[in-house]
């Protein structure tokens, strides 16, 4: 793929089809998609299936291969959602939401990530899970669930696959990933971003630059984090974070 930013010529441009074409009609609803898939042919298969916008609303602007490329991608084109494979060269489908983490909370536009994955392993979507992808599929999916499944992302709703949505719960019940963490849910997203990148040691100037915000901005979260969690020092900070598995 010479260009990653460069969606499939056919997007778009396939003839209109009426509620009795393929993803039954569109009753004018569109969504800008990216797909982030290491293989291409897969990427192929799925624009082929989902991206002809007239019949499925479907607009795919771009494709990326690893998370460099995914990043890039995603912040030139500010897609309304994401198909994410987890399994990525650079670190995965999760280093991609890590470094997405400000346009999955900008307010007004938010960006949003749907995971789309032969894998159905427990690490794999519990890690994306909280990493702020919005559901997981697996690519036996069909290409009209598919389509349902991306808008109802797009309007924030939570999407898995329904042989995963049992798994999911039992998952997150289970004594590796619990449910409920009250001190983690007293911080905001932006807090828990920055408790990370602090728990990996980043200093404040990286982390602003990091997260686009200013210094004095990453004080006061890092601020506001301690008096939340009731610590004294980025090093308690630090162990706490580690004893979560959220470094």
């Amino acid at each position: 793929m010479s260009d990653p930013t460069e969606a499939n010529s056919t997007a778009g441009s396939a003839e209109a089809a009426g509620p009795g074409g393929p993803g039954g009609g569109t009753g004018g609803r569109r969504v800008r998609v990216v797909l982030v898939d290491d293989h291409r042919m897969f990427r192929t298969g799925v624009q082929a299936e989902i991206g002809q916008t007239e019949q499925t609303g479907v607009e795919v602007v771009g494709e990326a291969a690893d998370v460099d490329q995914a990043v890039t991608v995603i912040t030139a084109t500010r897609p309304e959602v994401v198909l994410l494979d987890v399994h990525l060269p650079g670190g995965g489908g999760v280093e991609v939401l890590r470094r997405c983490a400000p346009l999955m909370a900008d307010a007004e536009q938010p960006v949003r990530f749907l995971a789309l994955s032969v894998s159905d392993a427990a690490e794999d979507v519990i890690g994306v899970i909280r990493g702020g992808a919005r559901g997981y599929v697996t690519k036996t999916i069909t290409g009209t669930d598919l389509v349902d499944s991306i808008f109802r992302v797009q309007e924030g709703d939570a999407v898995f696959s329904p042989r995963l949505a049992g798994f999911v719960l039992d998952a997150f019940a289970s004594t590796d990933a619990p449910p409920v963490d009250e001190d983690l849910d007293r911080l905001t997203q932006r807090e828990r971003e920055v408790l990370r990148l602090i728990a990996r040691g980043y200093a404040y100037k990286e982390i602003a630059k990091q997260l686009f915000i200013s210094v004095k901005t990453v004080e006061s979260h890092v601020s506001a984090v301690l008096r939340k969690l009731q610590l004294s020092n980025r090093h308690e900070l630090t162990r706490w974070a580690t004893a979560r598995r959220l470094v």
